[in-house]
């Protein structure tokens, strides 16, 4: 922020600013473009350390290495891939012409939507601010991020970074708390992106079909990790923890609850305890904050409340720490289904196993609960795969681990359902956040005009033939 214009003001300004630079320039070629992904990538790399320093003061403490590998390599890996193919992708793509239009021609030309808004969540804040930013550059769009009012000294940082290495007609920073964001959200953009809970994902959508904005919204949701009959234990157990705890369970396609066969949920969580002391001995540097004494709070009466309910309750042994918001991993067995646990999305290192007779019955949990953003199936056996991904629907998949999915630039990520619509990332995110223009072409014969009025003998006999 300037300190001169309110919030509004600035992201009014800036879109018209925007929007005035697109006119001029509709279509940014592809070393435009490369050129912006190379700036992206050194603005990156010269801060990355200061971006860790920033996001750890936010948490209270952030793994420098979870910084490194979940936020700066990610983005490293995305701009090289989006650099490597953006000439591919914008070329046009040619379509098959009926023999009633020949010889005509018709293509598809991939052209910029114009002015995307990206509005971040604080959970991981460069990734999820820059992430789109990646394929929205690669679109030869304009771009206006609005990142979480939690992490301030990444905002500021971010704004500064931006603003250092692009002219604000290309790309910008806005920064305020959530009445920027409902404003923000209001704005006539040519795309919005938006990150973060369904609740407020609700409304982003209804603001920005004010304007019938097109939106993509990543809205997480309770992604199941299903243990199959067949599953190795074993790599189901370090794949949890690692995809539960990492960030302190901070992350939208983390783990949120087990299904066990019944008979397996006792040596599941033993387990994964032993895989937890192992890990993270005595919750140091390596083990995130949560966010908020608020976010710390809400989860310590969660577990309160589904032990109190009858749920068995396991923990790490290291202590809880409110001052410094540390919340050890705590495992609870079977909780009961009204409590808040199972309602709502956990986003902490509180990881619900529930057991279940057959895998039918476990689908059927799933099926009767909204589509996750992500779900996690092992096994060794290839038709009790087959059986959970014929069986069940959600945003995206990892086999036998977690989280990898969302690393793979070839493939679409996004929700459904309840946890989202649209995907990006890779192709997918400059299809995203391009308009696929279709043209046609008449050839030197136009087989149209002998179609046109008035209508005699011959006409009506060309129609009867095209027709037969």
């Amino acid at each position: 922020m300037d300190g001169h214009s309110p919030p509004a003001t600035e992201a009014t300004r800036l879109l018209e600013l925007q929007r005035a630079a697109h006119a001029k320039q509709r279509v940014p070629t592809a070393r435009a473009r490369t050129d912006r992904l190379y700036q992206l990538e050194d603005m990156i790399r010269k801060r990355a350390e200061s971006f860790a320093d920033a996001i750890s003061a936010d948490f209270g403490n952030r793994s420098r290495f979870e910084t490194d590998l979940l936020e700066i390599m990610v983005l490293i890996s995305a701009i090289r891939y989006a650099r490597k193919n953006v000439k591919w992708w914008m070329q046009p793509s040619f379509r098959e012409v009926g023999i009633n239009f020949w010889p005509g021609s018709a293509w598809v030309r991939p052209e910029p939507l114009g002015v995307v808004g990206i509005v971040s969540p604080w959970n991981y804040p460069l990734q999820l601010a820059l992430s789109p930013l990646v394929d929205a550059i690669a679109g030869g769009n304009r771009v206006i991020i609005k990142p979480s009012e939690q992490t301030p000294n990444f905002c500021d940082l971010l704004k500064r970074a931006i603003s250092e290495t692009f002219e604000e007609d290309e790309i910008a920073v806005v920064l305020g708390g959530p009445d920027v964001a409902a404003e923000f959200s209001r704005l006539p953009f040519d795309h919005l992106v938006f990150t973060g809970s369904t609740s407020v994902g609700r409304r982003v959508a209804a603001a920005a079909a004010e304007n019938l904005t097109p939106s993509t919204l990543e809205l997480g949701g309770k992604s199941p990790a299903v243990i199959c009959p067949s599953a190795s234990m074993k790599k189901a157990v370090q794949a949890i923890a690692y995809g539960k705890f990492i960030n302190a369970g901070q992350t939208c396609i983390a783990p949120d609850y087990v299904l066990a066969p019944r008979e397996r949920v006792i040596e599941f969580a033993e387990l994964l305890l032993a895989e937890t002391r192992r890990a993270y001995p005595d919750l140091g540097g390596d083990y995130s904050s949560m966010i908020s004494e608020r976010a710390f709070d809400r989860l310590t009466a969660a577990v309160t409340e589904a032990e109190l309910g009858g749920a068995k309750v396991l923990r790490h042994p290291a202590p809880s720490d409110r001052a410094r918001r540390i919340l050890p991993p705590i495992v609870v067995l079977d909780p009961p289904q009204e409590c808040l646990l199972v309602r709502e999305e956990i986003f902490g290192p509180v990881l619900p196993v529930i057991g279940y007779d057959t895998l039918a019955d476990a689908l059927d949990w799933i099926n009767a609960h909204p589509a996750p953003l992500a779900l996690y199936v092992f096994a060794e056996d290839a038709r009790e795969q087959s059986k959970v991904l014929d069986g069940t629907q959600s945003g995206g998949v990892t086999v036998n681990g977690t989280l990898l999915h969302i690393a793979q630039e070839g493939l679409p990520f996004g929700g459904v359902g309840a946890s989202g619509w649209g995907a990006y990332h890779g192709k997918a995110g400059f299809d995203r956040f391009t308009h696929q223009r279709a043209v046609f072409k008449t050839g030197v014969f136009n087989a149209a005009t002998l179609l046109s009025p008035p209508y005699g003998k011959r006409a009506r006999r060309l129609l009867k033939f095209l027709m037969r």
